[in-house]
C-alpha cells in the first residue's frame, strides 16, 4: 500500500543519512475530488535562506506543515552520570510497579513538554536496563513504551515523530534481548527470527510469549512469518509479540476456529490482510495499518492505534474493532452479521456500502464514527466535517451508523441509500459500552471529548445521529406479502404463484 511505500522510503533514507527520521511528521488520508484538499498534493523544493526546503501544498494551495517550533532529534546521546542514572532508575522502577505502564506514561507526559530529548532518552535507557532484570519488569516496560506509541500527548518543542522513533528503537532492543528459541532460561519469553526459524519448538511454559522479528521474512508464501506463526500456534503458543514489519501480509490468518486465547501485539509496518478471517483472537496494531484489514472477520477483537487503509473489514461477519484514526475508502463493504466498529476519525467515502448487518438494536452490526483528530499538542479536536465523502450506506440493507455530528453537518445528499433516523435512548445504551472501552484503549474521554461541545456537556441525542439504510419499497412489499405470494404455503409446500407475484412458477 501507499503507507508501506512511505515507510520503506523513509527507512531507506534514514539508513543512509541520520538526518532523516524513519517516521514522518504528518500522515493523512486523501480522497480524490475532496472539497477540503482536492485529493491532490504538490511537493516542491524551495530555496529558503540559502537552503533547499521540501514543501507540500494541497490542490487549493494550502500548505501541509508541521509546527515550526518543534525541532528534530539531532542524534546526540545523553551523558550517563552513574549517580543520577541510579536515582532515575529507582524512580522508574517504582513507577513500573504498575504493570499497565500507565503510571510511568502519565509521569513522563506530564513533564515532557519541558524536557529536552536527552532527558527522555535517559528514561528510555533506564526502562531498557530494568527490562533485562526479570519478566515482570520486562512486561511493564513493554506496556509503558507501547503507550508512548499508542497515545497522543504534548511533546513540547520536540517532534512526536522523533519521540516515536526513539521509543520504537528502545522497544526493538528490549525485544532483541529476549532469550533465543532453544536457549535454557527461566524467562517466559522466547525470541525467533528468520535466521533461527528452524529452531521453533513448543512453548517452555503455559504462559510463554513468542517474540518474532519479522524484518527478514518474505511478505508472503510458505516461508513467510504468517505461516511460521500458524506453526507456532499448532505447537501451543498463544501469546505473540511481533515487530520489525516491513509490509509482511496475512498476520493472524490461518489459525482456524475458536482462537479466543490468542493475542498479538504488532509493531512496525504491518501489511495487508491482517486479522482477515479470524475467529476469536485479539490483535493490537501499535501504529498505522494497511489495506484489507479484517476481511471476512468472524469474531475477535482488533485494535489499531492509527489509521487503516482501503476496504477495511470487507465482508466481515462479526468482531469488535477500534480504530484511533481514519479509515480510507469503502470500509465495511458487504459486511454482514454483527460487526461492532468504532472509528474515532472518519472514513473517506462509501462507508458501509452494501452493509447487510441486520437490525443494530436486535443484535445486528453497527459503526460508530466520532469525526475526531489530534492537534500538534496531542489535544482532541473535531475534524472539519465528521464525514467528508458521499455514498453513506450506499445499497445497504441492514446495520446502522452512529455518527458524532453535533452541528448536523451530514446532509441527505451524502446518504445514497441511507436515511437519518431518531437517535434513541436504546441506541445510546447500545453504543455506550463500546465508547467506554474506546476510552480505556485510547484515552478519548466520554465526558470530556465526546459529549462536550463548545465547552458544554450535552445529552447524547444532541451529539450523535443515527443513519440507517432506507427500506426499499419493493423489498418491503415482498416482506409483507406473506408466504403464499412467493410460491410456498405455510406448510412449506410449493404453490402456483399468482399473477404479478415474485414467486417461482412450478
Amino acid at each position: 500500500s501507499e503507507k508501506q511505500a512511505i515507510d520503506a522510503t523513509l527507512a531507506s533514507l534514514a539508513e543512509e543519512d541520520p538526518r532523516f527520521c524513519p517516521v514522518a511528521d504528518l500522515y493523512w488520508n486523501a480522497r480524490g475530488g475532496s472539497h477540503t484538499d482536492g485529493g491532490a498534493f504538490i511537493f516542491s523544493l524551495e530555496n529558503r535562506n540559502g537552503k533547499r526546503v521540501l514543501s507540500c501544498h494541497d490542490k487549493f494551495g494550502k500548505p501541509k506543515t508541521s509546527p515550526w517550533f518543534q525541532q528534530p532529534w539531532e542524534g546526540y546521546l545523553p551523558e550517563v552520570i552513574p549517580e543520577r542514572f541510579e536515582e532515575l532508575s529507582s524512580q522508574v522502577q517504582e513507577l513500573l510497579k504498575d504493570r499497565t505502564g500507565l503510571a510511568l506514561f502519565h509521569f513522563v507526559t506530564a513533564v515532557l513538554p519541558q524536557w529536552p530529548y536527552a532527558r527522555f532518552l535517559e528514561v528510555l535507557l533506564a526502562v531498557e536496563e530494568l527490562a533485562r532484570r526479570n519478566d515482570d519488569l520486562k512486561a511493564a516496560a513493554i506496556a509503558a513504551l507501547s503507550l508512548f506509541l499508542d497515545r497522543r500527548y504534548d511533546p513540547g518543542e520536540k517532534k512526536r515523530s522523533h519521540l516515536v522513533r526513539l521509543t520504537s528503537d528502545a522497544l526493538g532492543r528490549i525485544f532483541a534481548a529476549t532469550p533465543k528459541m532453544g536457549q535454557k532460561s527461566a524467562s517466559r519469553y522466547r525470541y525467533i527470527d528468520w535466521q533461527n526459524r528452524d529452531s521453533l519448538a513448543a512453548p517452555p511454559r503455559p504462559d510463554a510469549i513468542l517474540v518474532l522479528n519479522a524484518a527478514e521474512f518474505p511478505p508472503e508464501g510458505e516461508d513467510c512469518d504468517a505461516r511460521l506463526l500458524c506453526q507456532a500456534y499448532a505447537l501451543g503458543w498463544q501469546r505473540f509479540l511481533c515487530y520489525g514489519y516491513r509490509g509482511q501480509r496475512f498476520l493472524g490468518c490461518g489459525f482456524g476456529l475458536n482462537t479466543d486465547q490468542v493475542r498479538f501485539d504488532v509493531y512496525g509496518s504491518s501489511g495487508d490482510y491482517l486479522a482477515s478471517g479470524i475467529d476469536g483472537m485479539e490483535i493490537h496494531v501499535h501504529g498505522n495499518a494497511q489495506d484489507q484489514l479484517g476481511q471476512i472477520m468472524k469474531r475477535g477483537k482488533l485494535v489499531v492505534y492509527g489509521d487503516v487503509g482501503q476496504t477495511f473489514m470487507y465482508g466481515a461477519k462479526g468482531g469488535e474493532v477500534y480504530v484511533l484514526g481514519n479509515a480510507a475508502g469503502r470500509p465495511l463493504i458487504n459486511a454482514v452479521g454483527r460487526p461492532r466498529v468504532v472509528i474515532n476519525g472518519t472514513a473517506l467515502d462509501f462507508l458501509a456500502e452494501s452493509f447487510m448487518a441486520g437490525d443494530a438494536l436486535k443484535g445486528g452490526g453497527f459503526v460508530i464514527v466520532n469525526g475526531l483528530e489530534f492537534d500538534h499538542r496531542g489535544r482532541v479536536k473535531m475534524q472539519a466535517t465528521p464525514y467528508p465523502g458521499s455514498n453513506l450506506c450506499s445499497l445497504a440493507s441492514g446495520g446502522a451508523i452512529y455518527i458524532r455530528d453535533p452541528y448536523q453537518q451530514v446532509v441527505a445528499e451524502q446518504l445514497n441509500g441511507g436515511e437519518l433516523a431518531p437517535f434513541t435512548e436504546a441506541a445510546w445504551e447500545l453504543i455506550l459500552p463500546y465508547l467506554q472501552e474506546n476510552e480505556r484503549l485510547f484515552g478519548i474521554s466520554l465526558e470530556k471529548h465526546l459529549l462536550t461541545v463548545d465547552g458544554e456537556t450535552r445529552p447524547p441525542e444532541e451529539v450523535y445521529r443515527k443513519i440507517q439504510p432506507v427500506k426499499l419499497a419493493v423489498l418491503a412489499t415482498v416482506e409483507n406479502s406473506g408466504l403464499e405470494e412467493i410460491g410456498w404455503d405455510k406448510a412449506g409446500k410449493r404453490q402456483q404463484a399468482g399473477p404479478g407475484s415474485f414467486g417461482l412458477r412450478p
